[in-house]
């Protein structure tokens, strides 16, 4: 197997924690850090189930994952199908099907906006250039782990080209592009045994890479937040580190917030990778996608054992997942 034993657990450590995360997020998100300090206290340190009141996700059991991680193994699935050709369209086709099935479910979590504005302009017959041209969110981020799974670090131009290629249908601008890049490459560096500080030294490289693609986007670059967040990170933890994130970076749905503040956690907490997962899912905002890409970051650089081993199985086993799988499957197209 390519990469050895290692790859193969810190391949796996990244898709479950991506879960783990998104989990820990599922019913605090798009809450105020005071509703989740009422409701949870001033850390999440456990799975929750989530209010019959909430406005997403309303009445899901604990350890529920969300549409990060179905989104991301929706988008490892397409990589397999057509790793040599990527098929935007059939992408497109399967993240509407999803849409349709969390509808059915009952459900409100579903297509951020970006996507799923892209989505109708593909169905529209759209040319997949522009399809994507106004998606400054953080769609293309959350589910683009896969594509760190399957894309070596040692050839970051590469990397770059197949997150644009992915990440173009749905979120096209230089923003979305750069954030997308940045969490590709810290776990492609993960994977390939990177420690934490160079993988978030790639991922910064990788962040200004892509920031060169897409259409122009307002507000702070991803690279220039991402400086910021990690020395944040490398000052505070706990509820310090907390108010500073939504004080200085933020925790909405934007590229520019989200994705620094993930940055901000793994530089915190380096091997302690459950840890930065529970504090990402207190920050409030969209807590469960930062804490998503904590996790994948964060286990792609700590492997499984930086998660407890209860915690793992008791997503895997509430949501039917096999990440092992998966995993194996994409680590063996990596490249």
């Amino acid at each position: 197997m390519l990469g050895g034993s290692r790859a193969f657990d810190r391949a796996h450590a990244t898709l479950a924690g991506l879960a783990l995360g998104d989990a820990l997020g599922m019913p605090t998100q798009s809450l105020t850090r005071e509703e989740i300090v009422k409701e949870f206290g001033e850390l999440v340190t456990e799975f929750h189930p989530s209010s019959p009141t909430h406005p997403f996700a309303a009445g899901l059991k604990s350890a529920t994952v969300t549409d990060d991680t179905e989104q991301a193994l929706i988008l490892a699935d397409v990589l397999l199908a057509s790793f040599d050709s990527f098929d935007a369209r059939a992408y497109a086709r399967r993240l509407l099907e999803w849409e349709q099935s969390v509808r059915r479910r009952g459900l409100l979590d579903l297509l951020g906006p970006s996507t799923k504005r892209a989505l109708f302009n593909i169905e529209m017959g759209v040319d997949l250039s522009q399809t994507g041209v106004a998606g400054t969110t953080n769609g293309a981020a959350m589910r683009i782990a896969p594509v760190g799974i399957v894309c070596a670090s040692s050839n970051l131009e590469a990397l770059v080209a197949r997150v644009v290629e992915v990440s173009a249908p749905t979120h096209n601008t230089s923003v979305a592009i750069s954030a997308a890049c940045a969490v590709a490459a810290v776990v492609s560096a993960g994977i390939d045994g990177a420690s934490h500080d160079d993988a978030i030294a790639t991922g910064l490289r990788s962040a200004q890479l892509g920031a060169t693609y897409g259409s122009a986007s307002g507000g702070p670059r991803v690279a220039a937040q991402i400086v910021k967040a990690v020395e944040l990170g490398r000052s505070f933890k706990g509820l310090p580190l907390i108010g500073a994130i939504n004080e200085v970076i933020g925790s909405s749905l934007a590229s520019n917030e989200s994705v620094p503040a993930a940055f901000a956690l793994l530089a915190a907490y380096g091997e302690d990778s459950w840890s930065a997962c529970c504090v990402a899912a207190s920050l409030g905002g969209d807590c469960d996608t930062i804490a998503a890409m904590t996790g994948a970051m964060a286990g792609a650089c700590g492997g499984m054992t930086s998660f407890p081993s209860w915690a793992t199985a008791l997503v895997e086993e509430t949501n039917s997942l096999n990440l092992a799988k998966v995993s194996r499957e994409l680590l063996a197209l990596r490249r």
